[in-house]
């Protein structure tokens, strides 16, 4: 990688945004699946990668002087570990289909995360995505296996 800051390092998943596969989002997604398998990703290490993302992709957008370039791709950590939240590992996969799909078609209000400014946009839409993403496979959850939090929430109102 090019002498960059160190924060466009870090924006960048430490270069996985930058090999030239011309899908550093998935790049990034698988990798932080891979991640998923080893470590069970608690809550505060989502919000505290989502604000890290914050920051530094707020400053490599303005070191690089464009809007949300395709190599700024930490916003795919906290997007997939969240639309895998609290859910079995047998949801990995199907969660990393789920979460590329929605973050390429950018369902609406997803997409109107994009508007906000700086590195909030950044994140915003991905971190959205994800709770997307963990909602439907929650929801198939409940559905198939009878377990997971919408079950719970389903099975209290029942009672």
């Amino acid at each position: 990688m090019k002498n960059y800051p160190w924060y466009v390092w870090i924006a960048s998943v430490f270069g996985l945004g930058f090999i030239p596969s011309g899908m550093p989002g998935t790049v990034s997604s698988a990798f932080a699946c891979v991640i998923s398998v080893f470590v069970d990703v608690p809550l505060w290490a989502i919000v505290a990668v989502s604000l890290i993302g914050v920051y530094v992709t707020g400053k490599s957008e303005i070191y690089f002087n464009k809007k949300d370039p395709s190599f700024l791709n930490i916003d795919e950590l906290p997007g997939m570990w969240l639309t895998i939240y609290m859910l079995p590992p047998g949801f990995i996969i199907p969660g990393f289909f789920l979460f590329r799909l929605i973050d390429i078609l950018k369902p609406w209000p997803v997409s109107a995360m994009e508007k906000l400014p700086g590195g909030w946009g950044i994140m915003a839409d991905d971190i959205l995505g994800g709770i997307f993403g963990n909602i439907i496979l929650q929801a198939l959850n409940a559905y198939f296996y009878h377990s997971g939090w919408i079950y719970g929430l389903i099975e209290g109102m029942t009672k």
